[in-house]
């Protein structure tokens, strides 16, 4: 795991700055202990996402696993080897017939150049990363945001993320789950570190979840 690419205590500060709630969320969630997983290959990163999409972790990294061990010698960050790799065996490996058709769009995407190497993508800015990635079947805009992430962006806000609206019902008070919409506008006070906010919300279900569970 890598450390932010960016302040920590400066996005808290930011972010306790601009509204008081958020301040007392990081007042009981503690210290900013956002990490992220390190990208080798693009191809290699949103294969995984594909696989893991609507599945339970344990299930997604068995499958993971399986479709990883065809290419024991890292042929699984070469999009060629992917796409050339018959339907059947990565069905054999657990994948469904839409996500292999998903992972070898996104093969043929990588090898015309559509989706680009990890450089190319460092000198994108998110809005153009996003609309790369929806050019893959399979890969929507949460997928290509949680791929903004793996990147370590700093002002990334998921506002279809159950996990986010839900920490916002709860540190807010609501009575229901907000609209992407009116989220998306209660966050710009937020910018430029919406990353460490949706963080942030998440923390807010796990507090919530911990207090439930209190004797």
């Amino acid at each position: 795991m890598l450390k932010l690419p960016y302040d920590p205590e400066e996005a808290v500060r930011t972010l306790a700055e601009a509204d008081p709630v958020m301040a007392g969320l990081i007042e009981r969630a503690g210290p900013l202990r956002m990490e992220y997983r390190a990208v080798r290959t693009p191809f290699e990163a949103l294969t995984r996402a594909i696989i893991y999409q609507q599945l339970s972790g344990k299930a997604a990294a068995t499958i993971y696993g399986r479709v990883a061990a065809l290419f024991p010698d890292g042929g699984l960050h070469d999009p060629a080897r992917v796409r050339d790799t018959p339907d059947e065996t990565l069905r054999a490996a657990g994948m469904s017939r839409a996500k292999v058709a998903a992972v070898k769009d996104l093969a043929e995407k990588t090898l015309e150049g559509v989706i680009p190497g990890l450089e190319a993508f460092r000198t994108m800015d998110d809005a153009e990363i996003i609309a790369r990635l929806v050019t893959v079947r399979g890969i929507g805009t949460w997928t290509a945001e949680m791929f903004l992430f793996r990147l370590g962006r700093p002002d990334v806000f998921p506002v279809t993320d159950l996990g986010v609206r839900r920490g916002f019902m709860l540190a807010y008070g609501r009575p229901e789950l907000p609209a992407p919409t009116a989220l998306l506008a209660h966050g710009e006070r937020w910018r430029p570190f919406r990353s460490a906010a949706s963080w942030y919300l998440w923390r807010a279900v796990d507090l919530h979840r911990a207090a439930q569970t209190e004797p």
